[in-house]
């Protein structure tokens, strides 16, 4: 996942909103969103090399999403960061305690932005971070970079989103994930790949050969705990595969 917009709005009619694009080789085998049967309750995409995911929502009202960090000179952690939010939505840990016991042992990962959430709370750990945070109410953008760091297609996809709270469709919110419109150069963050990878990463949906946009997934929450999901899958070069809808 590499760009995550999301709206944190307790009290409110809606109060958690997410759209979010997980980008990745096509080559990867990835299984789209749907309900676990290893893992009752548990309702995300699944990465069926490492068997973690992405983003998903579990029982309790349980939510969690993850992003990579940029940063080609990192070592390589010896475990799969997808681990990170599958071990949330399974699991019994309070938001404090699970982002306290990751940033224990997150060493062990490549570097990693992780939220979590259970229906009152919102907690966010940067892997470089001294410690985990509670968010207060507000809406945020993520990429691979720490939380709102103002990269062009961040910035671009957060205002979309604060334009779109009043209606909260989930077919608008998928529009707003599908622009393709990259930077411009003089826009471009210094991240160590190269100008013309920066350019290809820079757009909010990535498109190419070998690597891009995999999935577009919205999350609409209610006051109730209703939770609303809608997936679109991509192949090379941004082409359609399919649309799941479900709710949990």
């Amino acid at each position: 996942m590499c760009l995550i917009v999301f709206a944190w709005r307790p009290g409110h009619a809606l109060p958690l909103i997410v759209a979010a694009n997980r980008d990745e080789f096509y080559a990867r085998p990835t299984q789209a969103l749907t309900a676990w049967e290893d893992a009752p309750g548990v309702h995300a995409g699944r990465d069926l090399e490492a068997g973690g995911t992405w983003l998903g929502v579990g029982p309790g009202g349980r939510f969690a999403a993850l992003t990579n960090i940029r940063d080609p000179g990192q070592p390589l952690g010896p475990r799969s960061r997808g681990e990170l939010v599958a071990a949330y939505l399974r699991g019994e840990l309070a938001v404090e305690a699970y982002l306290d016991e990751v940033a224990s042992r997150s060493a062990q990962y490549s570097g990693f932005n992780l939220l979590v959430g259970d229906g009152e709370r919102l907690g966010y750990l940067h892997a470089r971070a001294p410690a985990p945070r509670l968010l207060e109410p507000g809406v945020y953008g993520l990429s691979n970079a720490g939380l709102d760091t103002p990269w062009p297609k961040l910035v671009k996809a957060r205002c979309g989103l604060q334009a779109l709270l009043a209606s909260a469709d989930p077919q608008r919110l998928l529009a707003l994930l599908a622009d393709a419109v990259p930077a411009a150069d003089g826009e471009l963050p210094e991240t160590g790949v190269g100008m013309a990878t920066e350019r290809l990463l820079s757009s909010v949906f990535i498109a190419s050969q070998n690597y891009g946009t995999r999935a577009s997934t919205v999350l609409i929450v209610d006051d109730q705990g209703r939770r609303r999901m809608v997936e679109r899958s991509f192949g090379p070069f941004g082409g359609h595969l399919g649309e799941v809808s479900l709710e949990a």
